[in-house]
């Protein structure tokens, strides 16, 4: 089994509103395959709370407008240090990078095939690194240089 084609739209509708917030690090995952409960997982992060909920909100904001996709569930704003929202078909989630690092999702799908995103997207590659290098802070065990 794969992603469904509505999944595929949800996905690349949602990677490119993450993009558009500046999120760091967005990728996709088919994991029809290995759940039964939805298509896909995207991944993006923000280096700081209030980029995660502005990157939440874009994502929810867009799905909505452009393909009339509302989430069955929003979790984790309170904190905004991991927020998900589950569309049934797809599940985004959203992680302060410190999450992102600490609970590595990827390394739990890395079996999983790797959906293609927009370019947008696939551009944030490698943006949490270059932004903690920038702030002075060291990746290995994210304390200050």
């Amino acid at each position: 089994m794969t992603a469904t084609d509505r999944s595929i739209e949800l996905v690349n509708a949602a990677a490119q509103a993450a993009a558009d917030r500046l999120a760091h690090d967005i990728i996709a995952y088919d994991v029809s395959d290995v759940l039964s409960i939805t298509d896909a997982f995207l991944l993006a992060s923000a280096p700081n709370d209030r980029q995660v909920k502005s990157i939440v909100d874009e994502i929810e904001e867009r799905l909505n407008k452009d393909l009339g996709a509302k989430p069955v569930r929003r979790e984790g704003d309170r904190d905004a240090r991991w927020i998900l929202l589950d569309y049934v078909d797809i599940v985004v989630h959203v992680q302060h990078s410190e999450e992102r690092v600490f609970y590595a999702l990827e390394r739990l799908w890395k079996d999983c095939p790797e959906l293609p995103l927009p370019e947008d997207a696939k551009n944030t590659r490698g943006k949490a690194e270059e932004h903690a290098r920038l702030m002075g802070i060291d990746g290995a065990d994210g304390e200050l240089s």
